[in-house]
């Protein structure tokens, strides 16, 4: 046995002792091709163990950098690593976890455009976004190329995970046939554990690897989801049945090529002249400044000067005095519930309306923390 050999058998020695591996399995391990949509919360931990297990080929699928609000979580990254491509930096750091692994990285948007070619060299997808455009791209492109997708999301302390795989039952879309209506908070503003993201990735690398392994003994969540409550650590799970009326996966579907959701927001949310940037808001002085966050929001952090009238309220039809002339600048964290909250005044007859591009997360001014 040559020191190469030994090197890759004590490597892999604890995991290919496991009945349903076996060398066979480490084989077929190191013949697996898999992507990784979104190099964040789900990804990073999901990255590590396929790395570690030994996955012939990755993909890192990102457009993103490196800021020190993803280090409470995304465990490939260290401080220093901030303003970098976090597709760089991920490659890297698995490299030097396991060298034998190929890697490939994509340091851009999934797309409408873009999303066909790059799924296509890979034979698992997992869905490591944080937004419905991308999963509903991540599902479409998998239905159309026959590839089955390893689904995770996280919100506060619940976190969701599966496999969706239209060739042996239901796909996202089945589930969920198209995006909400109403918007629906982002982690940055929901909030997440780090903890849990870290569960949620790992299975979803569990699932991974039971699909590249294909094992009559290990049985991957195609069809079903499972569902983890980290605030009680309860669990439950159920089954995804195939929609013979789904719009991408029956006989019949009416979406027969990739959609880009963007543009459909995007259209009905309010134009650049709506906005202000960060250094415009602080050269004002003679403005009301409203917060439309939560109180919980608000009590942790907030721009001095603001008053909070929460887009709950606005959207429920609440009167709300404002003066009708004087100009009105709307925050929240990144700027899509200000435009929510600034398109339900305008119907309400409000004018004079901005909102802050960027939230508090660009604000470079002075930030309060606590009760004022």
């Amino acid at each position: 046995m040559t020191h190469s050999e030994k090197d890759f058998f004590r490597r892999y020695a604890r995991q290919t002792v496991l009945p349903g591996i076996g060398n066979i399995g480490q084989e077929r391990l190191q013949k697996a091709k898999i992507l990784c949509v979104g190099v964040g919360g789900l990804g990073c931990p999901a990255l590590l163990y396929l790395a570690g297990a030994g996955v012939g080929k990755l993909g890192l699928v990102d457009d993103d950098i490196v800021d020190v609000s993803n280090l409470q979580r995304q465990v490939l990254f260290a401080t220093e690593d901030q303003g970098k491509p976090k597709t760089q930096v991920a490659n890297k750091r698995l490299e030097r976890l396991n060298p034998s692994v190929d890697i490939s990285t994509y340091q851009v948007k999934l797309c409408a455009n873009n999303a066909l070619q790059i799924c296509r060299d890979y034979d698992v997808i997992i869905d490591g976004t944080d937004n419905f455009e991308a999963k509903y791209l991540v599902n479409d492109a998998a239905v159309m190329l026959g590839l089955p997708v390893v689904y995770g999301s996280v919100s506060q302390y619940e976190g969701h995970v599966g496999v969706f795989s239209a060739k042996s039952g239901a796909c996202y879309r089945c589930l969920y046939p198209y995006p909400p209506q109403s918007y629906v908070p982002n982690c940055a503003e929901a909030g997440v554990l780090g903890a849990l993201t870290g569960i949620i990735g790992s299975i979803q690398a569990m699932e991974a690897i039971k699909l590249a392994l294909s094992s009559d003994l290990l049985k991957p969540l195609v069809g079903r989801i499972v569902i983890i409550n980290a605030a009680d650590m309860s669990a439950s799970r159920f089954a995804v049945a195939k929609n013979l009326e789904c719009p991408v996966c029956s006989d019949n579907p009416s979406i027969t090529e990739l959609v880009g959701y963007e543009h459909t927001c995007e259209s009905e949310m309010p134009g650049k002249e709506s906005e202000i940037t960060a250094s415009e808001l602080s050269s004002l002085d003679t403005i009301e400044l409203i917060d439309v966050r939560e109180e919980h929001e608000w009590e942790l952090e907030r721009i001095k000067g603001a008053r909070n009238i929460p887009l709950s309220r606005i959207q429920q039809g609440e009167r709300i005095d404002l003066p009708r002339d004087q100009l009105k600048v709307l925050y929240c964290v990144s700027g899509v519930r200000s435009q929510q909250a600034l398109l339900a005044l305008k119907e309400n007859g409000f004018k004079n309306l901005k909102h802050l591009r960027g939230g508090i997360m660009q604000w470079k001014g002075p930030v309060s923390s606590g009760p004022a």
